[in-house]
This record gives structure tokens, C-alpha cells and sequence, in this order.
């Protein structure tokens, strides 16, 4: 997966890529974006992945993909692949 200093906790990713708690959340609980840790009340992900991610997710939203498709795009081989 990579280093320890590659994760990121949420409340970071929502300052960072000017996203809202609740869209993290739902992104996350429909398998778009993935905790990879839980340490005291934080969930951890992987920064690379997430950045990657979000980037995709806001390429194929703005062509007017809905949610279920980008999450089947995301977890294709190919997507998958090319990370």
C-alpha cells in the first residue's frame, strides 16, 4: 500500500481537496474512496490513492457519469492498473 507517512485523515482530506464531511462520507460509504486504517476516532487513508481518485471522480463528473459508473470505472482492472 506505501508508507505510514502516506496517510491522510479525513478531517485532511476535506481541508485539502475542498471537499465537504459529507461528501467524504458518502464517497465513501459507496466504495468511491477506502479507509485503509482506523487509529483512535480517525480513519486513515492513502493520500496517492485519494488524490488519484478524487481527480478521476471530478474528470468523469463534470462529463456527466453518475456515481455508480465512476465507481465501477474506479474498480475496474484498467483503472486499477494504471494507478
Amino acid at each position: 500500500m506505501g508508507r505510514t507517512n502516506d496517510l491522510i485523515t479525513a478531517h485532511d482530506i476535506v481541508k485539502k481537496y475542498q471537499l465537504s464531511y459529507q461528501t467524504l462520507n458518502y464517497y465513501t460509504s459507496i466504495g468511491l474512496l477506502s479507509v485503509v486504517k482506523k487509529a483512535s476516532n480517525q480513519r486513515l487513508y492513502h493520500e496517492p490513492e485519494i488524490r488519484q481518485r478524487l481527480r478521476k471522480i471530478t474528470q468523469l463528473k463534470n462529463k456527466g457519469y453518475p456515481l455508480q459508473l465512476i465507481r465501477r470505472v474506479l474498480s475496474s482492472r484498467e483503472f486499477r492498473r494504471l494507478g
